[in-house]
């Protein structure tokens, strides 16, 4: 026989209610819950479920491609990195407020693991996020598009509060490519976030955007009230691709047999 409470939650799209409702029924018998206790308990149920899905889309809208959390990583390769200013990061704060970070240091340091993680703890904090890389970003802003097409791409990197932008000095800038990234900037300054991640100093930014002026007006913005995390240490990249050859050569060696 239908279940009408269940029926009712289908038509009314309460699934998290639907979830636990035998469980809640159970527990408000067995602990003589008052008809108040046992409806929030209900509907928090269900705000949590609809909170979690809500967090699951936004983080596939963030285009996360290796997202992994601050506590995955391995803060005792490199002491030296600062690990509470980046969980003060971690709290979105700087989101709220508008300001923009940097990570700056050498390759193989865990600089994508830190932007990503940052990102999704943005996330958790109702913050929308757009993850990308530097120079994916220019390619996209510089394709060719009708002029509504190009504002919606436009659009869709000045929208979020948090924009990641990873790798920059990775990769030579094409042509023009400084002016691009540096629209994004001046239109998100004051507005909406942005944390970028760099494996070359400051000092090298004009040689490579190919525009000396154009790094200026970039970094005046970014550094202007910017939380820097200047990074050192060893390669966490060189240390897991050391471990994987020895690991390898390791199972090709020969087992001895026993005469």
């Amino acid at each position: 026989m239908p279940d009408p409470l269940q029926h009712a939650c289908r038509q009314l799209h309460l699934s998290g209610l639907a979830q636990s409702l035998e469980l809640r029924l159970q527990e408000a018998a067995s602990h003589g819950l008052s008809h108040r206790q046992f409806l929030e308990l209900l509907f928090q149920d269900e705000l949590n479920v609809r909170a979690q899905r809500s967090l699951e889309r936004r983080k596939k809208l963030a285009r996360f491609p290796d997202l992994q959390p601050l506590e995955a990583f391995d803060w005792q390769f490199n002491p030296q990195i600062n690990r509470a200013q980046i969980y003060q990061l971690a709290t979105a704060q700087f989101v709220r407020e508008r300001r923009d970070a940097l990570l700056l240091g050498p390759p193989g340091l865990g600089k994508s693991h830190i932007a990503q993680a940052l990102g999704y703890a943005a996330l958790r904090a109702n913050c929308s996020v757009l993850y990308y890389s530097v120079f994916e970003l220019v390619r996209e802003l510089q394709a060719d598009q009708s002029p509504a097409e190009a504002q919606r791409t436009l659009a869709r990197f000045l929208k979020p509060d948090l924009l990641c932008l990873d790798d920059f000095g990775m990769k030579s800038f094409p042509s023009k490519g400084a002016e691009s990234l540096l629209e994004i900037i001046v239109r998100r300054h004051r507005n909406r976030s942005t944390l970028m991640t760099s494996n070359r100093p400051i000092e090298e930014w004009g040689a490579l955007l190919g525009d000396v002026p154009a790094a200026t007006a970039i970094l005046d913005r970014l550094l202007e009230g910017a939380e820097i995390v200047r990074m050192t240490g060893r390669s966490y990249r060189l240390r897991n691709a050391q471990q994987a050859a020895a690991s390898k050569k390791k199972n090709r060696e020969p087992v001895a047999v026993p005469e």
